[in-house]
């Protein structure tokens, strides 16, 4: 991954008014800029605190995520994207703006022409919230690629041969299952369960299980460190610290979760998410069946990383399932390819005019 450090001022210069592809996830915001690669990749969380009834920006990205659950309060965290769409119109606004004026180091620079994923699911109203955000933070023009594609590209599958290919991009929001031939999606099937609805479970494990109340960041760790889609052979697998509030009594507690337990607790978002990628596999047209038999399905997405999800999902599919390469980043590198191969994937994006 390149980072802003690599750069010096002098190779900046030209990258002023270059054009960038943007990954607004909902955990996560990933910038790609042509001819550059991947140049920022930060939360999507924004710490704002009320002035005179405005909203008042006080950090973005890394240093608003370590607020979040923390602030006092007259400070709010929020992450403006739910579910792979904006939640909160003017904080998107001012989180974009602020990515992009970070990759570029001032803030005036030309307007850059901006291409920004979004899930397939998303409605137009969504679709317009999106493309109107990335316009008033100072985009020339702004085009919508869908997530399954840039996915699918990132990761190096063949989408425009002739054939069948599945991919299942498992973001913080949505997961997205799409079946790719020529170029484009024979058919998407869009699920709001991802990386916060696991957070979620857990959390909800924690307090019906063991009466402690643990915080979004807490689970997230859990997830990551732990975290797996199929229960360990032994019955137990590794064991983690976790710290929390006692619900019986309100003081603070530590108390020792495994891996079976957040196995358990997984179970439902898990198997949602076999579900959908079952549902595509019943609805992809005979022929095209038959090479996703031959080429098997594709993990991308962050979810992706949980452990065995890619077994996990072979028990119950049959199919071979392999995770991509670079599984978080996927979705960044396809929007960006589809900027540097703008002419050769035009009829994939969405320019609206």
């Amino acid at each position: 991954m390149v980072s802003l450090g690599d750069f010096s001022m002098s190779s900046l210069t030209g990258l002023f008014s270059a054009d960038m592809a943007i990954d607004l996830g909902t955990a996560n915001t990933l910038v790609y800029i042509k001819g550059r690669g991947i140049v920022l990749n930060e939360p999507s969380v924004v710490a704002f605190h009320m002035k005179d009834g405005r909203k008042q920006v006080l950090a973005v990205g890394e240093d608003a995520k370590l607020m979040l659950g923390r602030t006092p309060g007259s400070i709010q965290a929020i992450r403006p994207m739910r579910e792979g769409v904006i939640a909160d119109f003017d904080v998107a606004e001012a989180m974009i703006k602020h990515f992009i004026r970070k990759v570029h180091k001032r803030t005036t620079f030309s307007k850059p022409k901006i291409i920004v994923c979004v899930p397939h699911g998303a409605t137009p109203v969504e679709k317009r919230a999106i493309r109107q955000s990335v316009i008033s933070a100072g985009a020339r023009r702004a085009g919508l690629i869908a997530e399954p594609i840039a996915a699918a590209i990132g990761s190096g599958m063949p989408i425009t041969d002739p054939t069948g290919s599945m991919v299942v991009d498992i973001g913080g929001g949505t997961t997205e299952v799409a079946v790719l031939s020529l170029g484009d999606i024979v058919y998407a099937r869009s699920v709001r369960v991802g990386g916060d609805r696991m957070d979620e479970a857990i959390i909800s494990y924690l307090r019906r299980h063991q009466n402690l109340l643990v915080g979004e960041a807490t689970a997230e760790r859990i997830k990551t460190q732990i975290g797996t889609a199929r229960m360990p052979d032994d019955g137990r697998g590794a064991t983690l610290q976790v710290r929390g509030r006692d619900l019986l009594n309100g003081v603070p507690k530590e108390i020792e979760i495994n891996q079976a337990q957040v196995a358990e607790s997984l179970a439902e978002p898990v198997q949602q998410i076999c579900e959908a990628v079952m549902i595509a596999l019943e609805a992809t047209p005979p022929d095209l069946a038959a090479d996703i038999v031959d080429r098997g399905v594709m993990l991308t997405g962050g979810g992706a990383l949980l452990g065995e999800l890619d077994l996990a999902l072979r028990e119950q599919t049959g199919l071979a399932v392999s995770v991509a390469d670079e599984s978080l980043n996927c979705v960044a590198l396809g929007t960006g390819k589809a900027l540097e191969y703008e002419k050769q994937l035009r009829h994939v994006i969405d320019y609206d005019s």
